[in-house]
């Protein structure tokens, strides 16, 4: 069997697109320290990274740079009893891990070489029919070596070379992910954040099956009753109406609802008031909090929303303006009439922060047109652009300029800033736009997707350099992002190709 694991592996890896070379800035215990409040991961002491449905967790060493040191397993999943907590991984599939992980955030550094994509390779090829459904490893338990085989199947299969198009492993695992979600769903409609409240909706929406709309329409008035307060100031309020506003613009479009109308309209006048547009709407409370970080003219920052109205904190940011120039290019698809001024101007504001090789900075300034990192910004920019209800050409034009970049450097996908897997969802939906990103994007990670299934057939939030959303929720968001990601081939949304 080991010359067969080591034939299925070279196979492939072939059809992947070369890996590049870390899995998460580490420094001291973190990410290691971070726990799970709630969910299935409550009794989990750490944010270790999570191999698939093997049901094992592990964590990167920095001394042992080609193994994985196991700090959990889950009862009643394939590697419970055979696999134990203290047990330091030295191989999968008959062969020992070749290459060192390296730690570290930036370029230079993304994606997933070592034990962490060797061990990927070795579990899909274990769950391929002449893989017999069994994962051979290797460890060192007490001093000792010993190989465990761990019975993982055959029932999922592995990628096919299109995925998630025509891809039965894709479509298996996003009906899974659709269940879960409804079973998931709070009784007021919500899963708990604008994240989990924007592409669990949206992957539901894309599903004919009664009970996945019904949770999506749930969902829906969840938005309608918290997006119509007078004065509306609570929170994080523009990441609110930004999510209101994608969802029930997408429930619209599919269903010509006339009622939805009066929800969008309210939703086009809140937006249209927290824009930034001049230095009257600096909260003085930016003063103190952010000492210079004041716009010093009034181009700077023009046209951009924050997590508030007007500027306050540091100002508006790329990721909220590019959702709101998203919302407003859905308004107009729904009939709602937008003064093309505002949408123009949170245009500007994104190509502002563009650098010339079509990356998306966090605010309206570059730093350096040839760097790049996370690409969460700059594929909800891309989808802002492609949707753009103006006949001018410059919209699509810059909307591929930005699809490009993140299929010339898809490493970054699951390690970005914020909540990466929001951003995930951004970076892929930006390439149903433009397919060859998204091969690009897909082929790169493929060990994401086969390592974040759980051994109950959810899917994980793995370790990053930011938790965002981490600590209440371990699963639901990847889970929906998942989902989403996986429904692109059914383009019946808006912000996934829709025609």
């Amino acid at each position: 069997m080991k010359l067969s694991y080591q034939v299925l592996a070279v196979v492939l890896v072939s059809c992947m697109a070369p890996l590049a070379v870390a899995q998460v800035d580490y420094n001291g215990d973190y990410p290691w320290s971070q726990t799970a409040n709630s969910g299935p991961d409550a009794d989990v002491d750490g944010w270790w990274y999570n191999l698939g449905l093997t049901g094992m967790r592990v964590e990167l060493l920095p001394a042992s740079p080609k193994h994985l040191a196991v700090q959990y397993v889950f009862p009643g999943s394939p590697a419970a009893g055979l696999v134990l907590p203290g047990d330091v991984l030295t191989g999968a599939g008959g062969v020992a891990f070749v290459e060192d992980h390296q730690d570290g955030y930036g370029p230079a550094v993304f994606g997933a070489q070592g034990p962490i994509g060797e061990f990927a390779v070795a579990l899909e090829s274990a769950q391929i029919t002449t893989g017999a459904g069994v994962l051979a490893v290797s460890l060192q338990r007490a001093g000792a070596a010993l190989d465990v085989s761990i019975p993982v199947g055959t029932a999922y299969g592995t990628f096919g070379p299109e995925y998630p198009f025509n891809c039965p492993k894709s479509d298996q695992i996003r009906t899974e992910l659709l269940d879960y979600l409804v079973a998931n769903q709070g009784a007021n409609g919500s899963w708990g954040s604008p994240p989990q409240d924007t592409f669990a909706p949206l992957a539901l929406l894309t599903s004919d099956v009664p009970e996945h709309r019904a949770a999506a329409l749930l969902n829906v008035e969840f938005h309608a009753g918290n997006t119509t307060a007078e004065d509306d100031s609570d929170g994080l309020v523009n990441w609110r109406y930004m999510t209101a506003g994608i969802v029930i613009a997408e429930y619209y479009l599919q269903t010509g609802e006339a009622k939805w109308l009066v929800e969008l309209q309210e939703i086009h006048e809140f937006i249209i008031s927290t824009q930034y547009r001049d230095r009257s709407q600096i909260n003085p409370q930016s003063y103190i909090s952010h000492p210079g970080s004041q716009p010093n003219d009034e181009t700077r920052a023009t046209g951009g929303w924050g997590h508030r109205p007007g500027f306050e904190g540091y100002g508006p940011i790329a990721m909220v303006t590019a959702q709101g120039a998203l919302v407003l290019a859905l308004l107009e698809k729904c009939g709602i009439e937008v003064r093309r001024q505002s949408h123009d101007e949170a245009y500007a504001f994104l190509q502002r922060g563009t650098g010339t090789n079509g990356y998306l900075w966090y605010l309206d300034e570059v730093a350096n047109n040839s760097d790049w990192a996370d690409m969460g910004r700059t594929g909800a920019s891309a989808i802002a652009h492609y949707l753009a209800p103006y006949p001018e050409p410059d919209y699509q034009v810059f909307a591929h300029k930005q699809s490009a970049i993140i299929g010339l450097h898809p490493e970054s996908f699951p390690d970005t800033h914020g909540s990466p897997p929001m951003g995930m969802a951004y970076a892929a939906a930006a390439g149903a736009f433009d397919l060859p990103s998204l091969r690009s994007l897909m082929d790169t990670n493929r060990f994401w997707f086969a390592l974040s299934q759980c051994h109950d057939g959810s899917y994980y939030y793995q370790p990053n350099r930011d938790n965002a959303g981490y600590g209440s929720d371990s699963r639901i968001i990847a889970s929906a992002v998942t989902a989403f990601v996986f429904s692109i081939p059914q383009q019946n949304l808006a912000v996934i190709g829709r025609p």
